[in-house]
């Protein structure tokens, strides 16, 4: 028999093989209570003992899907959403850089943070995600840029993102050293953002005071130009954190963001219903298949069908469209399909099942209510004009990329809490490495993509100014949220040594850059990036190398 009294999770690799799957069937420690699956139970009871590494094979592959499903979900519907509704506010592009398009961004590693902060045993995974997202971007990612195109940096908002990062760093440092937080701290840390957007606001006004009055008292200077004068300063701008590497516009349908003039027909022509619909559930541009190499198109036949499914159940609406992309059979069957989304897949799906005083189903009233608008839409538009109220359409479609990201999120340390039971290794490195890489790797690409067409100094501010907002508002909302539910304070279970080392390793950085970059007078060069990559390359090493004991603290005790 196993005994199962107090046992922890992580025990189930000390009993034997025959016994695993009862032990975290028996053991409360085992018990998931995020996400859909229990994978702990599908890593030791799906199959015999004797192929226990095929599940996690299955397992590790279905974590590459969840990150495919993710990064898709934000970047063409999440995001699109939110600049929607920006531009509906009328924000400028300061405000809505550092709130509406930062959180677009973001979205990944805040609804990750979110889910591992719910509970103590994976509090760490958030840490070690954020903490290391943040080393990985502000040093693979910008010493990817400074290597690809060398230039020189805006010298005021880069020091006012690395000094807020570094107040970031050492508030949570705080936390984590204490091991608890109060209500009040959380709002501090909340209000700390509040303060760095203001900054953002009154720098760009500031700088923008100034350049309208240089450029009036100096009227005569036309050998001045205008890339010699933004050389030695930037405009917030360029140093909000943005969109930027992510698709703002998707692709799909028949009005393509790069449908270009020469493929509309001569004459009008109007597509009936049904071909309206199959149109818009078309992710495949032909004319993009055709010049793209092999490898795009290979992923792109793996993505198709999430895509084809998030495309039934997400609206997505595009002002820079001058349809601003109605589809009004697909935009009638959202009003069903996406709240129905919400019903079943909100907090891991526990309204799916849930019965209106024990007799009717909320999922079947919410299916009714659907139908009853979608039919009343149907009847008043038409094919061809846009409602005045589309609008409304990228509010519900950001309200449920919002709910399936966070459900995506939650899986996701579901099964890296799986793989760290398994695989003996603490939630934090799986945060550092598979996480953070995981909701990293598309910044990396797209930002030094976006080097390479000549904007480094939009990279550049991405790395700093985006994970100033992941870590306040991944810690502070994750932290809330968990007092909200609990109504106590936030308790921290953390690895020792190797949280110390991401958190030092990352205020180093920082505060090498701080010190590095003035003296190199704000010009990144290829030596500042090669100087970056071998930081990372030396922190993985010293990290890798305290979670397998080969680091440890001296006892001075007994």
């Amino acid at each position: 028999m196993v005994q199962v009294n107090n046992n922890e999770c992580h025990d189930v690799m000390n009993v034997s093989a025959a016994d695993r799957c009862a032990f975290v069937k028996d053991t409360p420690d085992c018990d998931m209570e995020g996400g859909f699956i229990n994978y702990l139970q599908v890593a030791f009871c799906l199959l015999p003992p004797s192929l226990t590494p095929l599940a996690v094979t299955l397992c590790v592959l279905w974590l590459l899907f969840l990150f495919l499903v993710l990064g898709l979900a934000a970047s063409k519907f999440f995001c699109p959403n939110l600049s929607t509704i920006s531009t509906s506010l009328h924000l400028t592009h300061n405000v809505a850089g550092v709130t509406f398009l930062a959180l677009g961004n973001g979205a990944p590693d805040i609804f990750s943070a979110m889910a591992a902060f719910s509970y103590p045993h994976t509090a760490g995974l958030a840490v070690g995600a954020l903490f290391g997202a943040g080393i990985f971007v502000t040093t693979v990612v910008a010493g990817s840029v400074a290597l690809v195109k060398p230039f020189a940096v805006a010298s005021r908002p880069f020091l006012r993102d690395v000094i807020f990062y570094m107040v970031a760093v050492f508030w949570t440092f705080v936390i984590l050293y204490r091991g608890t937080t109060t209500l009040g701290e959380i709002l501090g840390y909340l209000a700390l953002y509040a303060v760095y957007v203001i900054t953002v606001i009154v720098s760009a006004y500031v700088y923008n005071r100034q350049k309208h009055a240089t450029n009036t008292s100096v009227q005569n200077a036309s050998h001045i130009s205008a890339v010699e004068f933004n050389s030695s300063d930037s405009s917030d701008d360029d140093d909000v954190p943005r969109l930027g590497s992510r698709a703002v516009q998707p692709d799909y349908g028949r009005n393509g963001a790069d449908f270009a003039t020469e493929y509309r027909p001569l004459l009008p022509y109007s597509e009936s219903t049904s071909q309206i619909l199959l149109s818009s559930l078309n992710p495949v541009d032909n004319r993009k298949w055709r010049r793209k190499p092999w490898s795009w198109r290979l992923l792109k036949v793996l993505k198709t069908p999430v895509e084809v499914l998030l495309l039934l159940c997400i609206p997505v609406v595009d002002p820079d469209k001058e349809d601003k992309n109605w589809r009004r059979p697909l935009n009638c069957l959202h009003l069903i399909t996406a709240p129905l989304v919400c019903v079943f897949t909100f907090q891991s799906g526990i309204y799916g099942t849930y019965m209106i005083q024990g007799e009717f189903p909320l999922w079947l009233l919410v299916f009714l209510l659907g139908l009853f608008l979608s039919a009343i839409v149907f009847c008043a538009t038409t094919n061809d004009h846009p409602p005045k109220y589309q609008s409304l359409l990228s509010l519900l479609g950001f309200v449920v990329s919002a709910v399936l990201i966070s459900a995506l999120a939650s899986e996701v340390v579901s099964l890296l809490h799986m793989l760290g039971v398994v695989l003996s290794l603490s939630t934090t490195v799986l945060g550092l490495t598979l996480l953070a890489w995981g909701n990293s790797i598309g910044d990396c690409f797209s930002d030094i993509t976006i080097a390479r067409q000549g904007y480094p100094r939009m990279a550049i501010s991405a790395c700093f100014g985006g994970i100033i907002f992941n870590m306040l508002i991944g810690v502070g909302l994750g932290c809330l949220v968990q007092m909200v539910k609990t109504h106590e304070n936030v308790q921290f279970e953390l690895q020792g040594l190797l949280t110390w080392i991401l958190v030092g390793s990352l205020g180093l950085s920082l505060v090498l850059s701080f010190v590095i970059v003035p003296l190199c007078r704000f010009h990144l060069g290829r030596p500042y990036g090669i100087f970056l990559l071998s930081f990372y390359a030396v922190f993985l090493v010293i990290a890798l190398l305290a979670e397998f004991g080969k680091i440890h603290t001296v006892k001075t005790g007994h």
